[in-house]
């Protein structure tokens, strides 16, 4: 599929205020998925640009973030086998080295880097793999709350309850599977064999369907929540990137899963985890029934991207 235009930029006022400027939407083809991206593009054209992932979150998860970067040209994505980004096969499982992939290629597409990344969550995860193999392509990464779980001491319990919920999905169906999802990212502490033995949640307790409707496709349950919690980073590579990681936990996040996560591989780079406002979501304003910290969030990230 070649790059399409589907929507031209807007004028941007000249004060920096939060913006619901449309973005150009392309597409490119990448090994076994087409990548959907949007350009949020400045006057200026002013480099680096600022690039924001999640995953399995997509670009739907970042107006607000974005609105508040009308002074950069900001690039956000939809990682393969989410929302406009398709799979050739979308039972298939999707690797951090995949994605990874598929991120520089975007990056590539837009100019080449190096650019600045906030990542977020299992984007986090993604971003580190980009970062081992293509540190040219990142100025400064924000890496919010990456699920490492076999970086965390309990890397046993955690990865195997990790494991538990995908397969859980492939038994039973989205609602069983979710609902020990929303119970274990929301979980204070270590992940213990007591952990384990506790009964499985109601899906009816989180509004979630109890019937299976047969679906196995799911971006987060089926296709990444294995591959991201288990993926083990290349340290070595980390270490000598020139890229500058910042390692960032929410200051409402303390104890849970990912902002776990943060804290293990800011151990293993011997770095301090940076501390931002709100939970998992503090970037958000309102997308997917989230409602964090924005404003206070994008002050501080653009603290992390000039600090030297």
């Amino acid at each position: 599929m070649t790059d399409a235009t589907m929507t031209e930029p807007t004028t941007e006022p000249t004060t920096i205020e939060p913006t619901t400027t449309e973005p150009i939407t392309r597409t490119l083809d990448t090994l076994g998925a087409t990548i959907t991206y949007d350009i949020r593009p400045n006057e200026r054209g002013a480099r680096p640009f600022l690039m924001l992932i999640g995953s399995p979150m997509g670009a739907s998860g970042f107006p607000t973030l974005a609105g508040h970067f009308i002074d950069r040209t900001v690039i956000t994505y939809d990682p393969r086998g989410v929302d406009r980004s398709k799979k050739a096969d979308d039972l298939s499982e999707s690797t951090p080295q995949q994605h990874a992939d598929d991120i520089h290629r975007v990056i590539e597409a837009v100019g080449g880097g190096p650019v600045d990344l906030f990542a977020t969550s299992g984007g986090a995860v993604n971003a580190l793999a980009l970062v081992a193999a293509h540190p040219e392509d990142v100025r400064v990464l924000v890496a919010h709350e990456p699920p490492l779980a076999g970086l965390l001491p309990d890397c046993a319990s955690a990865l195997a309850a990790s494991r538990d919920i995908h397969d859980t999905y492939m038994r039973r169906g989205f609602g069983p599977a979710m609902a020990k999802f929303i119970k274990i990212v929301s979980f204070v502490g270590p992940i213990t064999p007591e952990y384990h033995r506790e009964p499985d949640p109601d899906p009816a307790m989180f509004g979630l369907p109890t019937e299976d409707d047969g679906s196995r496709n799911d971006p987060l349950l089926g296709q990444n929540m294995v591959s991201s919690t288990h993926y083990e980073p290349d340290l070595p590579a980390l270490r000598r990137a020139s890229t500058r990681i910042v390692i960032a936990v929410g200051a409402k996040s303390e104890g849970q899963f990912a902002h776990r996560g943060g804290i293990a591989i800011a151990e293993r780079l011997g770095l301090t985890p940076v501390a931002f406002p709100g939970g998992h979501d503090g970037f958000m304003g309102g997308e997917m029934g989230s409602m964090g910290e924005p404003d206070a969030f994008q002050a501080k990230l653009r603290e992390a991207f000039a600090t030297p």
